[in-house]
């Protein structure tokens, strides 16, 4: 026997349409499915663009190190000597052009720091930077900084003393060889570069949408959960009575 107005059982097809509770936005994806659809895509072929990317900004921080290179060997104060009989003396015994050495390579330093970090801002803003821009300018900073020691030590006066008061005789003139008293600045130029990458990155760089809130509807929040269906056989008017032919006859 059934109670009047008691709605019939819901079918089993029914019972399956109607989702146990709202989804957790929260909730971790299913084992094996990865968001963006990123398991079509190998570790590899994410990797290869930011190795790309790290390698040309080392390669075009080299070519750099060799306009560092240059205008060292071109800017940097020369220590004067005069050939003595059998000695070497300095012309300028209280002179501070080692130490002048010294300033124009880290002033060189850091120009190529500021314009090698500007410029793989400039060149890599739109895709939003990314970790291989800083190792990069770091290991490339480094490297050119190495390669225009090196480089402008070679292109400057020779370092065959002998030979050179040789070649002037006693009485002549030379410039002694240039060279870094101090080593650490070799590392003017990546921590210029970095410090101005994360300037630049903070002031101008990609910014990311912020999500909406999580009362906004569900076309503009796509975290919100979706409402649930309601079963079938349920009223479906503006009010919670029963649906038409439910009441009792009189």
């Amino acid at each position: 026997m059934t109670v009047p107005n008691t709605p019939p059982d819901p079918a089993p097809a029914d019972v399956q349409a109607v989702p146990d509770a709202a989804s957790d936005p929260f909730a971790p994806p299913p084992h094996g499915a990865t968001a963006l659809g990123a398991e079509a895509s190998p570790l590899g072929q994410r990797l290869l663009p930011e190795v790309r990317l790290g390698a040309g900004v080392v390669v075009a921080c080299l070519v750099a190190g060799l306009v560092v290179a240059g205008l060292w060997a071109w800017l940097a104060p020369k220590v004067p000597l005069v050939v003595d009989g059998d000695r070497i003396l300095y012309a300028d015994p209280e002179g501070e052009q080692r130490a002048g050495a010294d300033a124009v390579f880290v002033l060189i330093g850091l120009g190529a720091g500021i314009l090698t970090a500007l410029g793989a801002f400039l060149v890599t803003r739109r895709r939003g930077g990314g970790i291989a821009v800083a190792l990069g300018l770091t290991v490339g900073g480094l490297l050119g900084s190495i390669g225009g020691w090196r480089i402008g030590r070679s292109l400057g006066p020779s370092s065959d003393l002998i030979g050179e008061a040789r070649r002037v005789g006693n009485g002549g003139h030379f410039d002694a060889s240039i060279d870094l008293g101090a080593l650490g600045a070799l590392l003017v130029w990546p921590m210029a570069a970095m410090v101005v990458l994360l300037l630049l990155s903070a002031a101008f760089g990609k910014r990311e949408e912020d999500p909406p809130p999580y009362w906004a509807p569900v076309a503009q929040n796509p975290l919100a959960a979706p409402p649930a269906a309601p079963p079938a056989g349920a009223p479906t008017g503006p009010w919670a009575g029963p649906g038409p032919g439910s009441g009792t006859g009189h």
